[in-house]
């Protein structure tokens, strides 16, 4: 089995046009991290003319965005009335509309610079195991429902045939939501960045950010750059830079397996419509195919590079026994683990640190629609 990420094999790769940073450089906007915050962030900026710099310590869609499940889910993990709790009847609302937007956006990109990045937009479901997940789904429902939400509640066995199983009771299925190739979504919002005149610095981790009379420095092991506005946008992968930040969510790690390809008959049972689904148990469960046909399953937990870890290896195996039988001894090809920045509310955060330095970050798992919104 390879631990290397699924998505690492398959992503149509970022070309970079941009020689290393070797000196110091002036720029307009400088960004850290190259996710999906950060390079809809650039495109939109290099769009209107504004010089920008991404810095990315490791690659482009090296951490979260290149290692997630790939479900482009409209809203949060959040009910919407428990939004309006927390923000109140003026921000609760806007920030429900706003992300309740955010596969439209998604899409939409995709569709404007052609990326190449398995895009099917088919639903999401969100799939209840007892009559607790029930509950949940009918209080969820009528949230939705009550706001205007395109989505069907269904019972058990409309759930079952969009499912390919019957071990799950209901669903909740969200027209305004799809999948896609997630590594190969960052790869192409870099590239049409690129192409709309960011610059793009690979393998440049900044070590140290400070003021300066432009604005803000940007130092790395090798180069330097002045900035008149910062914006930080690593999200779990924060580190050292900004530590008081990094302490503002708890990082999580989320793992996944990937089946070989199902054969034809396999397909057209398990999930035919290719919607992508998560459950409400306490630990969740994530289940979707790639445009291969590969069974893909995750839930919470680590995945250490060069090593293959038992426990986990045997409960993937173990759940996709139980979800689909017809699958017994099918085997696992790939696997791997990424982080998520989980804030105390499930909410976004968006920090101004000072003039002219913000950051967003704290998607909680939700960071495809979110973070491009947010960017």
């Amino acid at each position: 089995m390879s631990v290397q990420s699924l998505w690492a094999k398959t992503a149509k790769p970022f070309i970079n046009q941009t020689p290393s940073l070797t000196d110091s450089i002036n720029t307009d906007v400088a960004i850290i991290g190259a996710g999906y915050t950060g390079l809809a962030c650039a495109l939109r900026l290099a769009q209107k003319g504004i010089k920008v710099t991404v810095v990315e310590g490791q690659q482009v869609g090296f951490g979260g965005s290149g290692r997630n499940v790939g479900l482009v889910n409209a809203g949060l993990w959040t009910e919407p009335d428990i939004i309006d709790d927390l923000l109140g009847n003026d921000y609760g609302p806007r920030l429900y509309q706003a992300l309740s937007e955010a596969p439209n956006r998604v899409f939409s990109l995709i569709e404007e610079h052609g990326i190449a990045c398995e895009a099917t937009r088919n639903g999401t479901l969100q799939l209840a195991p007892n009559k607790a997940g029930l509950r949940e789904l009918d209080r969820r429902f009528e949230q939705l429902t009550r706001r205007g939400a395109p989505v069907e509640r269904l019972e058990a066995a409309d759930t079952q045939s969009k499912l390919g199983s019957s071990y799950y009771q209901g669903a909740i299925w969200d027209h305004r939501a799809g999948t896609i190739q997630p590594l190969g979504y960052a790869t192409g919002l870099a590239t049409a960045a690129q192409q709309a005149g960011a610059v793009i610095y690979e393998q440049c981790t900044v070590n140290n950010l400070a003021r300066s009379r432009q604005g803000w420095q940007l130092s790395t092991a090798t180069g330097q750059i002045q900035a008149h506005k910062v914006v930080v946008a690593t999200n779990g992968y924060t580190g050292n830079l900004l530590p008081k930040i990094a302490h503002t969510y708890v990082p999580i790690n989320f793992f996944q397996y990937a089946t070989q390809p199902l054969n034809e008959q396999q397909r057209q049972i398990i999930l035919p419509q290719l919607q992508g689904c998560w459950d409400t148990a306490l630990v969740m469960t994530s289940i979707r195919l790639d445009a291969n046909g590969r069974l893909i399953i995750g839930s919470l937990g680590h995945i250490a590079d060069g090593a293959q870890s038992n426990f986990l290896r045997a409960w993937a195996t173990s759940q996709i026994n139980k979800l689909f039988p017809q699958l017994q001894g099918v085997q696992l090809d790939y696997c791997w683990s990424g982080r998520i920045a989980y804030s105390h509310d499930n909410l976004p955060h968006l920090h101004a640190l000072a003039d002219n330095l913000i950051t967003t970050m704290g998607y909680s798992g939700r960071g495809i629609g979110p973070g491009t919104v947010m960017g």
